[in-house]
């Protein structure tokens, strides 16, 4: 009988269009599904609480799938090399297989694990599950990284078309008797109290047929508007694919070659889902740049901007974080994020801009925010984001491009149905004073219930002498050494 097979689950946590699962199940061997909680606390790639949240759901999702299959998955916590070590000798296995990773902990963990298992005589074999492309594969014509996404996505787009999805195994062949390994509950991901996850749970189901169930919803109705209300947060016109595709429960090509037939299908709706492979080809492009940069999360792609003078307010940036700016489209995107774990994209670059820009406070404190209360927390599509909207990154927003809250509302919440939804203290506000209530002559705030630095804050900065603020600071990198 041939000596069992491991395959180590990281970021890929579905079994359709999983080639190393597929591969395991072709070579005929005994298959032992493996998860390790690798121990990364207090670095800026340490899973934050409501990735963990999600977490717990897509494990116990994958190994009921797993289980249909013939072979449960075993979790395990600690290092990985020591971990995977500890399970070939205790199963004899004799092949390790995984699906490649791109963050650079796990890129430098995988190049260490595999060197120590070959020199042991262990056959490794990696493969792509992430990404349309490898990043080695989309180069200029120089040979070197793109850094402006419009001339990567057109690259993309010119290649011929990603590798078509491959299925689910139909059966999986199981060890003579099962390792063990941890209970999930224990691992305490999702911790009973305080038990502040109830909006998460609200608002999403984790696991894979979840997220087939999304795209095909999306692909059948907002997908065909998709370009025109993207950007209207009071609406369901998004794909709400995000925290999947980050937990790996589906994976880009599926989404490419699903969201393709679809266009072919519907004519009418080709345009909107261009738009929305555009948006996967920006996660792509994230990836692309990690690959490049592992310093993403914390350094600057400009130099310049290690010299920016950010200010150090704790206050302003704890009313960020709860919603309590009195700028109400600020305010009703974080307070989204703290109930659900998620906020529109729009109002995320709204939000990002305003502690950046307005409060002038740096852009690696909104990221942290981000990657600690986001269910699609991310390592490459995060810090690409706030470079962008800070103007430090590649294909950046220029600094100087500032938006302006009260007009970002009006233009994209143009009914308030985004923010009275959010920002209920508001929802009687007539819509011509709902995102400036500050300037509301008193009888209509009485009216609204509304009390201003009671029932709702003030304004914590103005916005026009914030902006002046933040462009005297950026005249004073912007001479410097060129990035």
């Amino acid at each position: 009988m041939s000596s069992p097979i491991i395959v180590w689950f990281r970021n890929d946590l579905r079994v359709a269009d999983n080639p190393a699962l597929a591969r395991a199940a072709a070579l005929g061997g005994p298959v032992l599904p493996l998860f390790v909680r690798e121990e990364r606390a207090g670095t800026a790639w340490a899973p934050g609480a409501a990735a963990r949240w999600w977490l717990h759901g897509s494990l116990a999702r994958l190994d009921e799938a797993l289980r249909r299959l013939g072979s449960p998955l075993i979790l395990r916590r600690g290092e990985a090399g020591a971990v995977l070590d500890a399970l070939v000798a205790e199963t004899g296995a004799g092949t390790v297989l995984w699906n490649r990773r791109y963050d650079p902990p796990g890129t430098a963990t995988d190049d260490a694990v595999e060197k120590a298992l070959t020199a042991r005589g262990l056959t490794v074999e990696t493969f792509n599950a992430a990404l349309l492309f490898e990043p080695r594969e989309v180069r200029t014509r120089s040979g070197g990284p793109f850094r402006v996404f419009t001339p990567f996505w057109r690259s993309c787009l010119d290649r011929s078309a990603p590798p078509a999805p491959v299925g689910a195994p139909a059966r999986l062949s199981a060890p003579a008797a099962a390792p063990a390994g941890d209970r999930l509950d224990d691992w305490a991901l999702r911790p009973s109290a305080p038990d502040w996850a109830g909006g998460l749970r609200a608002a999403w189901t984790p696991g894979e047929a979840a997220a087939r169930a999304a795209l095909a919803g999306f692909l059948d109705g907002a997908a065909a508007r998709y370009r025109e209300d993207r950007d209207r947060p009071g609406r369901d016109a998004t794909s709400r694919l995000s925290p999947h595709l980050a937990h790996g429960e589906i994976g880009p090509r599926q989404i490419w070659h699903a969201a393709r037939t679809a266009a072919a299908a519907q004519p009418a709706a080709a345009p909107g889902i261009e738009a929305f492979l555009r948006e996967i080809g920006w996660r792509e492009f994230a990836y692309h740049l990690l690959s490049e940069a592992p310093a993403l999360a914390d350094a600057p792609l400009d130099r310049r901007f290690a010299a920016f003078p950010w200010r150090d307010d704790a206050a302003a940036l704890a009313a960020w974080q709860r919603g309590r700016t009195g700028y109400p489209i600020v305010d009703a995107g974080m307070r989204q994020l703290w109930q659900t774990g998620w906020m529109h994209n729009r109002v995320r670059m709204i939000a990002a801009s305003f502690l950046v820009k307005d409060l002038l406070l740096p852009w690696q404190a909104g990221e942290a925010w981000f990657r600690d209360t986001l269910v699609d927390a991310d390592p490459a599509n995060n810090p690409v984001g706030w470079q962008w909207v800070a103007g430090c990154g590649a294909d950046a927003a220029p600094f100087f491009r500032v938006f302006n809250p009260v007009l970002q509302g009006e233009t994209h919440d143009r009914d308030g149905r985004y923010v009275r939804r959010y920002v209920p203290e508001l929802q009687d506000m007539p819509d011509a004073w709902l995102h400036k209530p500050w300037q509301a002559p008193p009888d209509v705030l009485e009216r609204a219930g509304v009390r201003l630095g009671s029932t709702y804050p003030r304004p914590i900065v103005d916005h026009a002498a914030a902006r002046d603020r933040a462009l005297l600071a950026y005249a004073a990198v912007k001479e410097t050494e060129p990035r």
